[in-house]
């Protein structure tokens, strides 16, 4: 078991074949460079974590040379090693992006420690980046949370998304329903194919079949070209129906025979159209009782739903409310083109506050307060602004409260690293090394993950 893989960087062959048979004992995997080409070679098919180099090296033997060669390997530590034991060269080395600066002859025990820190810090940085671009990718990425519902959310439309089973999306409005059928569509096979979102309750009942449907030049009046609809847009990609509660009835009778028999026709044509979609429905309303009400047909709502996702509204899992602030916060730097953060008593506020609108409430009030804040903080003077009530409200025991919430935020990326070591050992099959490679750490720092967090994997 390697505790990381080393490059040291040397002319004297008796020093590298030393130090060599020192490391690999030490549990690291070892490859020498005699100069600084070689070092270069040997890095394209050796992935080193960290890089022991000397400053003297064939064919200038000048230290400075060395030191302008250091942004070479500016993506993991370099620990210096040299004999010129000059206060000034290692300034100069540090100041260009070494790690440290050990004088030869090396002392091995001196030399372990420095090894150990810096390999520390290289997989520390590694996980953070790691982190976040999970949290900003598409995906699962995008269901940001660590409560037991988002991880049973996003195990649920990993296996069911790259399948055509029909899915019927639930729950309360700006529960991220969207998202949700956004994450089912990019992990599917149709990944490449159209995404096409309809709101049933925003068109027209009267407009709903045109647009769905499409129509034929001289279908009625204005109908001056044909005009093909949003079923055909679909077309071997996914349809996605939000809100299919509010469907007209005479609508729902066409849809099941589009979902029935893979046809339909243009409104006033005579042509038949074949279309193979993945249907993703989504609602905020209770179907059933809706059955019940003869409000809508029971023959659709047994076709559309296969299987149901559930939504939960944010009240029901507040541990995912620091998360969901932090990558909302990235996207606002982005926006803005500066650093946006929350300062602690307003971040206490964004902790306690109830959402009765939930993420899509969350999301809009940070942008609001984000919009009037100065030089990218938002504090409670901000907040108070737009919500006058606030400052009052908080003030009661605010330092206590930004303690706790801070353990909070700590708890809850401890669970998303968790989380991802899991998925990451899942899709490679129980393979380390693998699963290593898709968290972009090296097979020790997945090892040691697993070993800190004691997962059974």
């Amino acid at each position: 078991m390697s505790n990381g893989k080393i490059l040291l960087v040397d002319d004297e062959p008796a020093f590298r074949q030393l130090a060599q048979s020192w490391l690999n004992q030490s549990g690291y995997q070892v490859e020498t460079a005699a100069d600084l080409n070689m070092a270069r070679s040997k890095l394209g098919g050796f992935d080193a974590d960290l890089i022991l180099l000397d400053l003297s090296l064939p064919p200038q033997f000048d230290p400075q040379h060395t030191l302008d060669a250091l942004p070479d390997f500016s993506s993991r530590p370099v620990i210096i090693l040299t004999g010129h034991a000059e206060r000034q060269l290692a300034l100069d080395a540090i100041a260009r992006g070494a790690w440290d600066f050990i004088a030869k002859p090396v002392d091995p025990d001196l030399l372990a420690v420095v090894i150990k820190r810096a390999l520390n810090k290289h997989q520390l940085d590694n996980e953070l980046k790691q982190l976040k671009q999970q949290v900003s990718a598409g995906g699962t990425g995008r269901l940001i949370g660590v409560s037991t519902a988002m991880e049973a959310m996003r195990t649920l439309i990993q296996r069911i998304a790259p399948t055509d089973v029909r899915v019927l999306v639930t729950g309360p409005s700006g529960t991220g329903k969207e998202v949700i059928s956004r994450a089912l569509h990019e992990l599917s096979q149709r990944s490449d194919k159209p995404f096409v979102s309809v709101h049933c309750g925003a068109i027209p009942a009267d407009l709903l079949e045109s647009e769905l449907f499409g129509y034929v030049k001289g279908a009625f009046t204005g109908a001056d070209k044909d005009r093909p609809g949003l079923l055909k847009l679909a077309d071997t990609g996914t349809l996605f129906l939000d809100e299919i509660g509010e469907m007209p009835l005479p609508m729902q009778v066409k849809l099941l025979r589009v979902l029935q028999e893979g046809t339909y026709f243009p409104v006033g044509g005579r042509e038949q159209h074949k279309i193979n979609i993945r249907l993703i429905s989504a609602t905020n309303a209770n179907l059933p009782d809706l059955v019940k009400k003869g409000l809508f047909r029971e023959d659709l709502y047994y076709r559309i739903k296969g299987i149901t996702l559930e939504t939960l509204a944010l009240s029901e899992r507040s541990q995912d409310i620091p998360l969901l602030l932090q990558f909302f916060l990235e996207q606002l730097s982005k926006q803005h083109g500066q650093a946006v953060r929350l300062d602690s008593m307003a971040l206490s506020w964004f902790l306690q506050r109830d959402w009765p609108g939930n993420i899509r409430e969350l999301k809009n009030t940070l942008e609001s307060v984000a919009a009037v804040a100065q030089d990218g903080v938002i504090s409670m003077a901000d907040i108070s602004l737009l919500h006058p009530e606030a400052a009052a409200a908080q003030l009661h025991n605010a330092q206590t409260t930004v303690q706790e919430n801070s353990l909070l935020l700590d708890e809850a990326v401890q669970a998303l690293e968790i989380r991802l070591i899991k998925q990451a050992m899942q899709q490679s099959g129980g393979n380390k090394s693998k699963a290593a490679r898709l968290l972009g750490l090296s097979r020790q720092g997945l090892l040691k993950k697993i070993d800190r967090y004691q997962l059974a994997v």
